[in-house]
């Protein structure tokens, strides 16, 4: 029996790196032709990088991208390789792939279904390529076909789906699927939390559908800045998953194999292909086959006789990469910020983390989450190659984790004289439990400063009864340039703290708590933080484990303490129970609902709560949302991990100005 060793891999990326990008994916061909791969796919946007922008708009990159892909033929000898690119063809850039095969291009699969939802912008850039359509077409100095294209290497035929084309309706490579074998899918397809077992029952079902052995490989770790790619490759047959490649993970890619006999699709179709009476006579053809008729078949070698691969073939299981393990909700956001903040560390070139440390539930979850992120790093790559990676100059080289983290991030108390010893003691112990470097401030005395200074100006006394926004304010905006100085002085990137929860409704200080370089928690909500965070206390087992002293912070109310201590203030009674801002958040920024609707979902999410109760929480949400949406503008970015986002430069555009008319009528 003559098997086909097929592969994917995951690549860890950088935009418009075309020397970094292109000798990771050398690194890869060389690895594929150690392990005897004789057919790879290789990432979407490979070469440029996925997430360039309006990068792409600039044909500099275009012609860089194809004279990086003339330096990768010569490493593809002996091998076939799936690649992606973008190519200009007449007046009109295309998301393409490119397969080629010992050295020479053989065709250009261009994508044919562009996504535009949520943080997909792709028809701003590319434009989709017709299904059917196969032309003529120049790269690297060769006359090659481009469009709509299947393979036929010997006896193998190989159909390409393009990421988003395996989510549409009908599967882009229906037309093929009589023909072909084997389909491989290059995918930029990023995370967010339970999306990954969609995935997976994507492409068992396409397998099964067109019935061939499903290639699917994606990029890995944080490209961009935003997104976050776990990986992940997938090898599918008959509608099961057959090989499930590692999610996550510090290094720069993985090849993940599978040895498959292609017959077996040949005798899958001979034994369950549908029947279906023709639609216009005898003579006639249906739709699907017409079309696949003008389809252009492009010819090539069979993977299994080309030498190079076809000698290193070997059977040695250890040599391929571990099978994923299943990840509950709160392991899998644990392994997405962990890969997201050690990758925008060490891309953007910083020297450490910064943060201020109040004590309470965000940036307690933002020091664990560091640290965390530097002890499941040294544990993969051990501890003198995670920190060389990480990329930050040392004052000593690190002798354990914890020595590796004190050096590494910077927590600091800003005390007020509205601060409490209950949040001091919580940051003291949280920074003692994951052995941060830690600062006690009393920035009181510029308060105070601040205070007197606009008293003098107004020529009147500022109250709490009259100014009680500005006085909360100030104490914010003055803890914001100590602990930037702080982060300047090392060359570190600075921790801002904010959760989705609080974007939403604006419940931030610009220039104060929103100081800051990164925002990793600005794509998830408060009440999930809170679950975690109690999950971080007694049951994780990444990174440090289990930290105790999270107890301190989980026991409190979350509180801004920014009012005396007479006032106990508490966040949920300036605004309204996190659950119920959750939920309308949710209704109305993901399902697009309107007050009324919205009004009828809570009433059922929360029966306890009266009408009125609910209309009065719907309609101080869309009046804080409206209001607030300068204060998104400015945020630091952050990274998307969930299905919602708030983010106006990637997800949701809303005007700065608006007044919303949608509120909900009470009786």
């Amino acid at each position: 029996m003559d098997l086909l060793r097929v592969a994917g891999a995951t690549l860890n990326q950088l935009p418009l790196d075309f020397a970094g990008n292109r000798d990771r994916i050398v690194k890869l061909l060389e690895d594929a032709r150690r392990y005897g791969v004789e057919l790879l796919c290789l990432p979407e946007l490979c070469i440029t990088g996925y997430g360039c922008e309006d990068a792409f708009f600039s044909l500099a990159v275009v012609h860089q991208a194809e004279a990086t892909l003339s330096e990768i033929l010569p490493h593809t000898h002996g091998q076939t390789v799936l690649l992606g690119l973008p190519h200009y063809f007449q007046g009109a850039l295309y998301n393409a792939a490119v397969l080629v095969q010992d050295g020479h291009i053989l065709g250009v699969n261009a994508k044919r279904v562009l996504p535009r939802e949520g943080v997909h912008y792709e028809p701003r850039w590319f434009r989709p390529w017709p299904f059917g359509k196969v032309v003529t077409t120049t790269l690297c100095g060769e006359q090659v076909a481009l469009g709509d294209l299947r393979y036929q290497l010997g006896a193998l035929g190989v159909a390409v789906e393009i990421c988003e084309e395996a989510w549409d309706s009908v599967p882009a490579s229906a037309a093929h699927a009589d023909a072909v074998q084997v389909v491989l899918n290059p995918s930029a397809s990023h995370f967010a939390l339970g999306k990954y077992a969609k995935r997976e029952h994507l492409v068992a079902n396409s397998s099964r559908s067109l019935q061939v052995f499903y290639v699917y490989s994606n990029l890995l770790g944080l490209e961009a800045g935003r997104l976050i790619y776990d990986g992940g490759v997938l090898i599918a047959a008959g509608g099961e998953i057959i090989k499930r490649g590692d999610r996550f993970g510090f290094h720069d890619g993985a090849v993940v194999w599978q040895d498959i006999n292609p017959d077996l699709a040949s005798v899958a179709k001979l034994k369950s292909k549908p029947v279906r009476a023709a639609t216009g006579g005898d003579d006639s053809q249906t739709g699907s086959e017409a079309l696949a008729a003008q389809l252009n078949q492009v010819k090539g070698r069979d993977p299994r006789h080309l030498a190079a691969t076809a000698a290193a073939k070997t059977t040695n299981a250890a040599a391929n990469a571990p099978a994923a393990v299943a990840l509950e909700r709160f392991e899998e956001f644990l392994q997405a910020q962990m890969l997201g903040l050690f990758d925008y560390h060490r891309k953007s070139g910083a020297k450490g983390f910064v943060l201020s440390l109040s004590g309470g539930c965000d940036s307690a979850c933002c020091a664990v989450l560091v640290a965390h992120m530097l002890a499941a790093a040294a544990a993969e790559l051990g501890l003198a190659t995670a920190a060389q990676r990480f990329g930050m100059p040392l004052r000593k080289p690190p002798q354990s984790v914890g020595d590796w983290t004190s050096q590494a991030l910077t927590c600091v108390y800003q005390k007020t004289a509205m601060s409490g010893s209950v949040t001091e003691a919580a940051a003291a112990a949280v920074a003692a439990a994951v052995c941060a470097s830690y600062h006690l401030a009393d920035v009181q005395p510029m308060v105070d400063t601040y205070v007197k200074a606009a008293e003098l100006a107004l020529k009147r006394s500022l109250s709490w009864q009259d100014d009680d926004v500005a006085l909360q304010n100030i104490q914010a905006r003055t803890r914001a340039p100590l602990v930037w100085m702080l982060a300047n002085v090392a060359g570190a990137l600075l921790l801002t703290t904010s959760n989705r929860s609080e974007a939403a409704v604006g419940y931030a200080t610009m220039d104060g708590d929103t100081a800051g370089g990164l925002a990793p928690l600005s794509g998830i909500d408060k009440p999930f933080l809170q679950a975690w965070l109690r999950w971080a206390e007694t049951t994780c087992q990444s990174g440090l484990g289990p930290i105790a002293a999270l107890r301190l912070v989980n026991a409190q109310q979350p509180t801004a303490e920014l009012r005396p201590a007479a006032a106990k203030q508490r966040d949920e009674d300036d605004l309204m129970p996190y659950a119920v801002l959750e939920r309308i958040e949710r209704y109305m920024l993901r399902d697009r609902l309107g007050a009324a609707d919205i009004q009828a979902s809570l009433a059922c999410d929360f029966p306890e709560e009266s009408p009125e109760k609910l209309g009065a929480y719907i309609d101080k949400f869309h009046r804080l949302w409206a209001s607030s949406q300068w204060k998104r503008e400015r945020y630091a970015p952050g990274f998307h991990v969930d299905e919602l986002s708030l983010d106006p430069k990637t997800w949701c555009r809303y005007p700065i100005l608006s007044r919303p008319t949608l509120l909900v009528k009470r009786s």
